[in-house]
């Protein structure tokens, strides 16, 4: 319908249009690229058509596989053999330079085969050994590289179907190289404004080559220079190649302007396009005539056939051996320098680049040649063209001058090539057959013998044909077409090469429906076609040079006898410039130390966010301290105040500090800025003070020797602050009594002379090994390395003392302690302050072995203050307190006095007032086991392993033998053989009691038993063999940790197999492609891990969707996924993401480096979007890809981004700077946009990022909208209490439909902080409880502010305390701890949180007759010190009241003691002893529960506990750890050691923080 009346329109219109307004394009336009010209064969002729094969291809596999060496000769060798020899031979037809040229741009218009080919394959030249040109140095390695041609991918994919090459301009006589070969091309060419091409500053030249045009801007071989100035916008991609060529294509642009010009003066009525199509059509027919009826004559010496019309059937297709032929046989002519000539004859001197003179252009020095000094002007290019059209070529033979052979401009990094082995190869590519092949296909005879090849060279020089044959093994057979067609040439193309050229034009001409004679296609009339053919090249040289018809003969591509302007003589290379040598380019120079800076850079990356995370941590640390001292008061004497600055040097590798130096009577301090006590001595006489000063450097420095102590080195701003502390101190010192004695010294030289820190404490380590050595009779050479001058050292140390404050640091404690006061003053026998090594040793000894009656009547001996031989109440008080003080003075006066009483009321003393020595032992009579291991502990010495070892033997809980304490059932030891006590049956002293169901058993009250200790020797029979314990060890493993391996072993399956996917897809799979054979290694680390990092950074989401997790953990799936370990699996999924992260920025950087030395043909192939191949060759710097790229910025960024989430998120940096942690982790969000952005770029290949993405991403973001809905609920907080040990206990609303379980934790953040910063923590409350509780220690800024904002409430009570926000519950593993019928809860400090809501949780439903799995708990907290569990004493009283079923057994470790055969720590033990068997309640915490000393041993711990749960009635035991990591390490390496045994299997949860 539409068809119709736009027809019945025309015909309307047409009817009523005015005769003589004719539309001026009345013919049909043809297309510029060659399509459509053909009607039945859309195709044929078009720009990337394929190349007819005469002769069917010859593949060394018959499909794509060129033919080599060793069946073809070397390609240098074959070009050296037939085409070396003499210029300067005229030609026998007297052809013209202008004609070689002229066909040199009559296939530039016609044929196109030079693009490099995708992917990228070479058939590279090797260079024989000593080649003159390419291998003087004869190193036998040099490979000119050629890359084999684009094809048609539809071909090459069987015998059938063989490789075929395609023409990338269109394969019509359309002036293409005028015009283009697009219409976009020649839209760029034009100027649209009176149809005429588009001109520079100068009308006669085109503007310069534009990046967009894509014309072909090879670098200058000569002289290095690249870039597109100088080069001219042509039709033709490779029209600047040479100025000759140049020339010709300038003479074209002109000749279509004047054209245009003339039109518009004849019809100017006609607009720009009318214009253009006209001058076009006008120029295409000038040119068709030229080529075919004027030069094809001249070049075949044939003429062709008479035109008979347009044949629609012939295939015009440009054929493969055509682009052979006729490219060889001109590049015979081309002479090695070109003649400039005005229009008067005159035949110009060339000036070149370096300025010197030359009678002509060398070819040679000319290629891709810009701004060449003397073509400058279009009269030198007029000039250039007048010189070629007089100039004779070189002779037709098969001679190719060097200028061609050895100079042609070289691919890639080489400047130069061969020529016709380029040609050889080309051919090779082609698939071209042989010689007789050809022949016998086009109808000629063949040739059996080598010398009817050609007789004529067979006769002048046989040489060539004998050389040749003896490369081609004197097999005919094997001769190549373009050797042979070129050997045959002579005077004219030889028969192969002429029947080629022949066929070719006439296929063109008779096949093109756009021919100018065609007189069907509308183009011309009869009479414009007559016109057209009497037009010839001449005729276009005259109009555009605007030169005399006379100076140029009648046909310019032949110079004959008698026309005007003979050339001077025919050119050799005598007396023209040398040509540049060929050099091989270095893509990478320069590059190296940027490049190796750049990955330097990328590498510290982690190193500058380790410092910027090291700064803010030191930052919080100081925030922290500063907060911490603003709730500290610090009472600072007044005589403190006013000390004197100064700076203490401390040693040549140590730092100066700055001090604070007192004088008081009997005494110097040394304090530090905050006034912490650095240091006192004491100045006692009869002393002898020396003062040692400076004598030079400004007289600063003070030297102050005492005698026993190290010396004290002071540096002062100027010897005037110098001299007030010494006139201070010689009053000081006299007022003391004490004698001074100064001198002077040289600075150098004080120091020295000065005793260090550092030294004395050498001094003392001696001191403390030999001293050690004759305690323990261990040898003297055991008693540690002495140094050669050992005898005078040790001897020094022996006479040595200790002051106090040496001996309280020896045993780890202050100098003011009461028990350092007591043990110092008993053993400084001659009262002198200090302790021999005599005296120190005859103290030790009674302590290292001496009998309980020897320790206790030392003890006694230290605490008798008055001396009077008996210890009074108020004695033992002091005395308990001096063992107390250690653990902060838990206990109060009224405490101790109730402890002292209960002692003295036990013993029988309770009317005696004070305690003779043997009363003070008969009270410790219970105790003598624990006496005789007790010793003095001094710090950096080891308790002997003998004791060590038979502690490690104690079981602690036992349910087999039991035994009242001596005291009370001696008889439970009389058997009928009396036994001897053995070292092997040394019982250890135990640390608990018996627990409770024990001692219900048995009847007795709870203080009368002991249980039994045992040791190895009564589990023998549970031992396997080493192999048995192996494979039981394996097999625990898996079965306690199936569902962690099973999902690890899953995800790292697919990880490795997206890794292994790629890695085989570009390692095997990706030949197509080209990027495998440029960084194979690079490119297959990069993908493969690209894919894995893809996978483990979106589906790490899954492992923070913390509602999720809650809620997934509570179905069926929980038995196959331990959700629990989320965290530990986004850790895993972290660490290995960031090592893959690494190795795919390894891989990029082995890629960079191999793209910026890697061809711009090669780049265009890999990455077409980015790159063009514009013969500029060298490819983009390595910055480039770094910072210039999408994928490479982002890539930078993205490592960034991970270094700072990655350090900061580090266990150190995460305690010292949660809030850094927090803030950087929130970069998650600008991580993922970068991955988004760096993947979808597709550089390499399609995104692939949002496949694993977006699933994950869903789920997330569900899971943060869940989380989100809750956090906008405030929460009044109810009560506040600031509980001992910097624990803050918040007591909150419960939000309406909160449902928790006990052991799940919570995120809260509060707003009146300045910060929306969440935190979690683990709820204490019980899930029956009406509100909710938390109990959050002092561990950073963040909870020290929470702890002040706590401290002071204001207002009204409905409002006095700031309001929380809440998010959670989530869910851990501490919630299956009713799964076991028997669990062990370990809670590290403030860790035990989570138990104590479980507790309540477990006391709670039993005491309600709720059915729990769980039958037994025992609950373990370790604790620095007993101050740290004083709020948790309620929970744990209320749950000791509550548990009528005996449910829960409760042992508190306290930490901070000294070891656990120390002289307090046994003291202690027995107090707390006395005091639970006396009250039934432990001294310091006021509980049931047990307390003990120093470390859990959990191994022997879990040991005692497979015995009161064997096997056969506890099959698992759950174990809950939840604290530090040191401890939780300590009960995993103890759970797997108990694991070894075929018994009860522990299977252990932990939870750090």
């Amino acid at each position: 319908m539409v068809f119709c009346l736009a027809l019945a329109w025309t015909l309307l219109v047409g009817a009523w249009t005015p005769v003589g307004a004719q539309n001026p394009i009345s013919w049909e336009v043809q297309r510029f690229d060659g399509w459509y010209n053909n009607l039945m064969e859309h195709r044929w002729g078009s720009k990337g058509s394929r190349l007819q094969r005469l002769v069917p291809a010859s593949y060394a596999d018959g499909v794509y596989q060129a033919l080599g060496e060793p069946h073809l000769p070397n390609p240098r060798d074959l070009s050296n053999t037939i085409s070396r020899g003499p210029a300067g031979l005229a030609s026998l037809r007297n052809r013209t330079v202008l004609a070689v040229f002229f066909g040199y741009h009559l296939l530039s218009d016609l044929v196109s085969v030079e693009t490099p080919g995708c992917p990228a394959e070479f058939l590279n030249i090797h260079i024989p050994p000593g080649d003159p040109v390419f291998d003087p140095d004869q190193r036998g390695d040099v490979v000119l590289p050629f890359q084999r041609s684009r094809w048609d991918p539809e071909t090459g994919r069987s015998p059938s179907n063989p490789r075929d090459l395609t023409n990338q301009v269109t394969g019509w006589l359309d002036g293409s190289a005028i015009y283009g070969s697009s219409h976009s091309w020649s839209d760029a060419l034009r100027s649209f404004s009176g149809g005429q091409l588009a001109s520079g500053p100068d009308p006669a030249f085109p503007r310069d080559s534009q990046k967009h045009l894509l014309m072909w801007a090879a670098p200058d071989p000569a002289t290095g220079q690249s870039g597109p100035r100088g080069l001219y916008a042509f039709g033709a991609e490779r029209g600047n190649r040479e100025p000759f060529l140049q020339a010709l294509g300038l003479l074209w642009f002109r000749y279509h302007n004047l054209c245009a010009q003339r039109l518009a003066r004849q019809h100017p009525d006609w607009g720009d396009e009318e214009l253009f199509q006209h001058a076009r059509k006008r120029v295409i027919a000038t040119y068709q005539n030229i080529a075919v009826y004027e030069w094809l004559p001249s070049f075949l010496q044939k003429t062709p056939p008479e035109y008979t019309g347009y044949r629609p059937f012939l295939d015009p297709s440009i054929s493969s051996e055509f682009v052979a032929a006729s490219e060889q046989f001109l590049s015979t002519m081309v002479p090695p320098g070109v003649y400039m000539r005005n229009a008067s004859c005159h035949f110009q001197v060339v000036i070149n680049r370096n300025s010197s003179v030359s009678r002509a252009l060398r070819v040679c020095n000319s290629y891709w040649s810009r701004e060449h000094p003397s073509l400058q002007s279009a009269e030198d290019v007029d000039a250039l063209l007048l010189g070629m059209a007089s100039q004779i070529a070189e002779r037709e033979d098969h001679v190719v001058v060097e200028d061609v052979r050895d100079f042609w401009p070289g691919p890639l990094k080489f400047s130069r090539t061969d020529h016709l082995a380029s040609c050889l190869q080309r051919g090779r590519d082609l698939g071209l057959p042989s010689y007789n092949k050809a022949r016998a296909a086009l109808g000629l005879s063949p040739i059996t013998r080598w010398q009817d090849i050609n007789p004529v060279l067979f006769r002048s020089n046989d040489t060539v044909l004998e050389a040749t044959a003896d490369l081609y093994n004197q097999d005919l057979s094997w001769l190549e077409l373009l050797p042979g067609g070129l050997l045959e040439s002579h005077r004219d193309p030889g028969p192969l090469f002429s029947t080629i050229v022949l066929d070719q034009f006439v296929r063109l001409r008779d096949g093109d429906r756009y021919w100018f004679e065609n007189t069907r296609n509308g183009l011309f009339s009869k009479k414009e076609i007559e016109e057209i053919r009497n037009t010839t090249l001449r005729d276009v040289l005259v109009a555009v040079i605007n030169v005399d018809p006379g100076a140029l003969q009648p046909s310019v591509f032949v110079w004959h006898k008698g026309d005007p302007c003979p050339q001077p003589r025919q050119l050799s290379t005598e007396g023209l410039p040398t040509c540049a040598p060929s050099i091989v380019r270095d893509y990478f120079e320069g590059s190296g130390f940027g490049f190796g800076v750049t990955i330097g850079t990328l590498c510290c990356f982690p190193l500058v966010s380790l410092l910027s995370a090291w700064i803010v941590a030191r930052l919080r640390m100081r925030n922290f301290k500063r907060l911490q001292g603003q709730d500290r008061q610090s009472i600072v004497s007044e005589k403190l105040v006013g000390g004197m600055e100064a700076l203490e040097w401390q040693g040549r590798k140590e730092p100066c500090r700055p001090v604070l130096v007192h004088l008081q009577p009997g005494q110097i301090r040394v304090v530090d800025g905050r006034l912490t006590m650095l240091r006192t001595i004491q100045l006692q006489p009869p002393q002898q003070v020396n003062l040692v000063l400076s004598s030079n450097r400004g007289r600063r420095t003070l030297l102050l020797k005492i005698p026993k102590e190290y010396d004290l080195v002071l540096l002062f701003n100027s010897e005037e602050e110098r001299q007030v502390l010494v006139e201070n101190l010689r009053g000081a010192l006299k007022e003391s009594g004490l004698s001074i004695q100064e001198w002077e010294l040289r600075e150098q030289e004080l120091m020295r002379a000065a005793v260090t820190r550092e030294q004395r404490s050498h001094l003392l380590e001696t001191f403390f090994r030999h001293l050690f050595s004759q305690v323990l009779d261990i040898n003297q050479a055991d008693a540690g390395t002495l140094p050669l001058d050992s005898s005078q050292k040790v001897q020094e140390a022996l006479t040595c003392e200790l002051s106090r404050a040496e001996f309280a640091e020896s045993l780890g404690l202050k100098p003011q302690d009461m028990f350092v006061e007591s043990m110092f003053s008993l053993a400084d026998k001659d009262g002198n302050g200090y302790l021999s090594f005599r005296e120190f040793l005859d103290i030790l000894v009674v302590f290292m072995k001496g009998s309980p009656e020897e320790k206790s009547r030392l003890m006694f001996r230290m605490y008798d203050f008055d001396g009077n031989g008996l210890i009074s109440k108020d004695e033992f008080i002091r005395m308990l307190r001096s063992f107390i003080e250690i653990s902060n003075n838990c206990l109060s006066k009224a405490q101790l006095a109730e402890v002292v009483e209960s002692m003295f009321r036990e013993s029988g003393f309770q009317d005696k007032e004070e305690l003779t020595w043997e009363d003070f032992h008969f009270m410790l009579r219970d105790h003598n086991s624990e006496l005789r291991f007790t010793q003095l502990c001094v710090k950096g010495v080891e308790v002997p392993e003998v004791i060590k070892d038979l502690c490690r033997r104690a079981s602690y809980i036992s349910q087999e033998m039991i035994c009242p304490s001596p005291r009370v059932s001696a008889h439970c030891f009389h058997s009928d053989t009396e036994t001897e006590l053995t070292p092997q049956r040394l019982q250890c002293p135990t640390d608990t009691d018996p627990p409770q169901e024990i001692r219900r058993r048995f009847g007795k009250k709870v203080t009368s038993f002991q249980p039994l200790l045992f040791t190895e020797a009564h589990r023998e029979k549970f031992q396997r063999s080493r192999l048995h314990q192996t494979v039981q060890q394996f097999k625990r493993f898996i079965e306690n940790y199936r569902r962690h391996i099973g999902c690890v072993a899953v995800f790292y399956a697919i990880a490795g197999g997206l890794f292994l996917e790629r890695a085989y897809y570009y390692a095997f799979a990706a030949h197509h492609t080209g990027i495998t054979d440029t960084t194979r290694v690079g490119i297959i680390l990069s993908r493969g891990t690209a894919a894995s990092i893809s996978f483990m950074f979106s589906y790490i989401l899954l492992t923070m969707c913390r509602n999720l997790i809650t809620f997934l953990r509570e179905t069926f799936l929980n038995r196959y996924v331990p959700f629990d370990a989320a965290v530990d699996f986004h850790r895993l999924i972290a660490s290995t993401a960031i090592v893959l992260t690494v190795l795919h920025s390894v891989g990029h950087v082995v890629n960079v480096y191999l793209f910026s030395i890697s061809p711009l043909s090669v780049l265009s192939c890999l990455f077409p979007g980015l790159f063009h191949d514009d013969g500029s060759e060298f490819p983009q710097k390595y910055y480039w890809w770094f910072f210039q790229t999408v994928p490479g910025l982002t890539g930078v960024v993205l490592l960034l981004v991970l270094a700072i989430m990655y350090v900061l998120a580090s266990h150190h940096f995460r305690r010292r700077s949660f809030r850094g942690f927090w803030l950087t982790h929130h970069l998650y969000i600008l991580l993922y946009v970068l991955l988004i952005i760096h993947g979808s770029f597709a550089l390499i290949q399609l995104p692939r990022f949002h496949i694993f993405f977006l699933v994950p991403a869903i789920i997330y973001g569900g899971d943060k909208l869940v989380s989100l809905s809750r956090k906008k609920v405030e929460i009044s907080v109810v009560k506040a209490e600031l509980l001992p040990s910097g624990v803050t206990h918040l007591r909150f609303q419960r939000p309406q439909g909160f449902e928790y379980k006990s052991g799940q934790w919570v995120r809260i953040a509060c707003l009146a902080l300045g910060t929306t910063e969440y935190h979690p923590f683990t709820l204490t409350s019980a899930p029956h409880e009406d509100t909710l509780s938390l109990h959050i220690r002092v561990a950073g800024p963040w909870t020290t502010r929470l702890r002040e904002i706590y401290s002071a409430p204001t207002g009204d009570r409905c409002a006095r305390y700031p309001k929380l926000y809440l998010d959670g519950p989530f869910g851990e593993g501490h919630q299956e701890w009713h799964k076991f019928e028997v669990s062990v809860l370990v809670g590290g400090g403030i860790g035990v949180t989570p138990f104590a809501s479980i507790l309540k949780d477990l006391v709670f439903k039993s005491s309600v007759s709720c059915q729990v799995c769980c039958k037994k708990i025992y609950f373990i907290w370790v604790t620095r010190t007993q101050r740290q569990f004083e709020w948790l004493a309620e929970i744990i009283r209320e749950v000791e009241e509550n548990d009528h079923q005996d449910l829960v057994s409760v042992h508190i470790y306290i930490t901070q003691l000294a070891e656990k055969f120390d002289l307090r720590t046994t003291m202690l033990y027995i107090c707390e002893r006395h005091f639970q068997k006396v009250l039934n309640r432990s001294l310091f915490t006021g509980l049931r529960s047990i307390t003990h000393f120093g470390r859990p041993p959990f191994e022997s711990f879990f040991n005692s506990l497979q015995e009161v749960h064997p096997q056969q009635q506890v099959r698992k035991i759950g174990v809950f750890s939840c604290g530090p990591p040191g401890m939780t390490k300590n009960v995993e390496k103890a759970c797997q050691l108990i694991n070894r045994q075929d018994r009860t299997h522990f299977s252990h949860h932990y939870e750090n923080f």
